[in-house]
């Protein structure tokens, strides 16, 4: 260690930083997600929808939508003094998409957000980390706190493989968002140890 070492004169090491991607279509819950987990205000590009977009952004079974994302969310998690994770909530709607990729970069693993009314809109953001080989779980946010289907069932619908887990949860409630990033911390513990 040299004296420049910011270590060697006694002061912490900086904790490692983990990005986290939290996706998925239009209107799931994403940035409410982000905002209820984090541990700072979060950084919000919201902005309201417009009458110029009635034509482009498909509204059924969100009517009561005002506002929506047109860059990203950003929160962080503190989880010890040497882990930190960073949370990027991507726009859901399709025109805003090819921000995904910067957005991926540097990516360890993403939360996909399902909106258990419209499950088909988690399929882009499913295949998007699918081909990117970016690990992933499913978080199937029930609105109100209404949960259908189970996960198997939702599995299923989704056509996805086994490893990749699914759970139940409630965008609005810090826990239950924390439930699901434990799962995806867990899944890569996991595939670091393979």
């Amino acid at each position: 260690m040299t004296a420049s070492d910011p270590t060697a004169a006694g002061a912490p090491a900086a904790p490692d930083a983990v990005k986290i991607l939290v996706a998925g279509g239009f209107g799931v819950g994403k940035t409410t997600m982000v905002g209820s987990v984090s541990e700072i205000a979060p950084l919000r590009t919201e902005e309201p929808l417009t009458v110029a977009g009635l034509d482009v952004d498909d509204l059924k079974g969100i009517e009561e939508k005002r506002s929506t994302t047109v860059a990203l969310d950003f929160g962080r998690i503190t989880i010890g003094d040497d882990l930190v994770l960073y949370l990027f909530g991507t726009p859901g709607q399709q025109r805003f998409w090819f921000m995904w990729n910067d957005l991926a970069v540097g990516a360890l693993g993403a939360v996909v957000l399902i909106d258990v009314r419209r499950p088909d809109a988690g399929f882009a953001a499913i295949d998007f980390f699918e081909r990117r080989k970016i690990p992933f779980v499913v978080g199937v946010n029930g609105f109100h706190g209404l949960h259908p289907y189970p996960a198997d069932e939702i599995r299923q619908a989704l056509a996805l493989p086994a490893g990749v887990p699914v759970l139940l949860c409630d965008a609005r409630e810090r826990e239950s968002c924390r439930d699901v990033l434990i799962a995806l911390l867990d899944l890569l513990i996991a595939d670091a140890g393979r």
